[in-house]
């Protein structure tokens, strides 16, 4: 059983847009029509679940929501068979995060995310009650994304100790601040969300070098894999054992919407490994499945068929 843990989900809108307008002098300018436009369920948790669902995987969402938009996403997630046990909180909405689109630019996105709503400590209490018990059927746990407002940076690494106490394995997607304090606990997998920031536990992540070099100093540290996104069609691997870059035939100017991509990517690499395949195998599969996500107005493809013909396009190379 695979756990995932989204602390601070979201309801995404999309705009697709023919030209981005900022206006200087009229109020006429400031108006831009969108051409197309969605609404689903988001956060990296979130899209993870969605998408090991689609592989026709069972797992568990948990995290916090609230409100009407708190709604949306449990009914979107059970939507698609996802298993849902999350904390409502009394505090206000589930927030909502906001993606521009222009035609020609999609893989340059214009992102605003919401804060997110502050957690009560005894709502807090009820979500680690909770999560102890899911740990006795958890093989994975995956723990994606942004902390709500005044929750402890140390949370991911409260809840990975226990994982790997109770004997699961460890994915976490998240930013600098979150994964750093992590480090210690020794997840099996890390993904540094680095769209903010360039940065992970305060080294610079803008070259090759400079993130293979972040790369063997974090795996030193205990963890299995590190996966850095080099641009927007390679990754970068870095295990105990061996470094890879990973890297798809692509242009960028097939792209829709890179929103989710990353967590496609990662839920792929999962997937494989939970039923058994070898790395390499895990990660041609998971930068297909975030490839072709890229390329769909869904943020998450959820076709095996195309993954594993996609996978032909994909390069994997030791470095």
């Amino acid at each position: 059983m695979i756990v995932t843990v989204t602390p601070n989900p979201s309801v995404d809108v999309t705009y697709w847009v023919d030209r981005l307008k900022i206006g200087k002098e009229t109020q006429e300018e400031y108006l831009t029509r969108a051409t197309d436009s969605d609404i689903s369920a988001g956060g990296k948790g979130i899209n993870i679940s969605i998408f090991l669902a689609r592989m026709g995987l069972e797992n568990i969402a948990m995290g916090f929501v609230g409100g009407y938009t708190g709604h949306v996403v449990v009914r979107a997630l059970r939507d698609e068979g996802v298993t849902t046990n999350f904390v409502w909180t009394g505090s206000g909405e589930t927030r909502t995060n906001l993606t521009v689109l222009e035609h020609g630019h999609e893989h340059i996105p214009i992102l605003i995310d919401g804060p997110g709503v502050a957690v009560a400590e005894s709502e807090m209490n009820r979500f680690m009650r909770r999560y102890r018990r899911m740990l006795k059927v958890a093989d994975w746990v995956v723990l994606a994304g942004s902390l709500p407002p005044q929750v402890n940076l140390a949370f991911y690494c409260e809840l990975t100790e226990l994982a790997k106490q109770a004997g699961a394995k460890v994915a976490i997607s998240a930013g600098a601040s979150c994964l750093t304090h992590c480090l210690p606990a020794a997840p099996n997998i890390v993904k540094p969300d680095i769209r903010e920031h360039l940065s992970f536990e305060w080294m610079k992540l803008r070259t090759r070098e400079e993130i293979i070099s972040a790369g063997k100093r974090i795996v030193r540290g205990g963890v299995e894999m590190m996966i850095v996104s080099h641009d927007v069609i390679g990754d970068i691997v870095i295990t105990p054992d061996n470094i890879w870059e990973i890297s798809a035939r692509v242009q960028t100017t097939q792209f829709r919407n890179l929103v989710g991509a990353d967590d496609a990517l990662l839920g792929g690499v999962i997937y494989q490994i939970y039923n058994g395949a070898g790395i390499e195998k895990a990660l041609r599969f998971g930068l297909a499945a975030g490839i072709l996500s890229a390329e769909s107005r869904e943020k998450v493809c959820g076709d095996m068929g195309q993954i594993e013909h996609e996978m032909a396009n994909v390069s994997l190379k030791r470095i």
